[in-house]
């Protein structure tokens, strides 16, 4: 396709032609947003492999009632009203990789953000939480602690 041919139709297609244009500006804000968030997602097979091999510690901002129905074996429930990153507790672990989960991954993006901000480096966040979890047939482990 010539330019001359792809010129000629976007004045026979206006419409289709800003459509195009708006959704390839929304696809690289999203990139571009992506790249400055502070923290990257991964897919549940990628957050067992960096449990495995890196000793990750997995933060589940679930509810106390969700948190107890089904877990990641080894995560720490906290409360996102009770989530501080500047709590001793956490402090210990700044060196480690740390992943925050939430039910659908939708929440767990502001928190990881505050642990960028209180030094963290290494901070992660379950693509599509718990849900991905589950579609990916990985087990959950039942019960008041990880």
């Amino acid at each position: 396709m010539t330019f001359e041919e792809l010129l000629a139709f976007a004045q026979r297609h206006p419409l289709l032609s800003l459509a195009l244009v708006g959704i390839t500006v929304a696809l690289v804000f999203t990139e571009i947003a992506q790249l400055f968030r502070g923290y990257a997602g991964l897919r549940p097979a990628e957050l067992v492999a960096l449990m495995n091999r890196d000793n990750a510690l997995v933060i589940d901002l679930s509810p106390s009632s969700d948190f107890e129905k089904g877990h990641i074996a080894g995560s720490k429930s906290v409360q996102p009203s009770q989530f501080d990153p500047e709590s001793k507790q956490l402090a210990a672990a700044k060196a480690l990789p740390v992943i925050v989960v939430c039910r659908t991954g939708m929440t767990a993006g502001a928190s990881a953000k505050r642990l960028k901000k209180a030094g963290f480096e290494k901070v992660y966040v379950l693509e599509g939480g718990i849900q991905a979890w589950r579609q990916a047939d990985l087990p959950l482990v039942k019960g008041r602690r990880g």
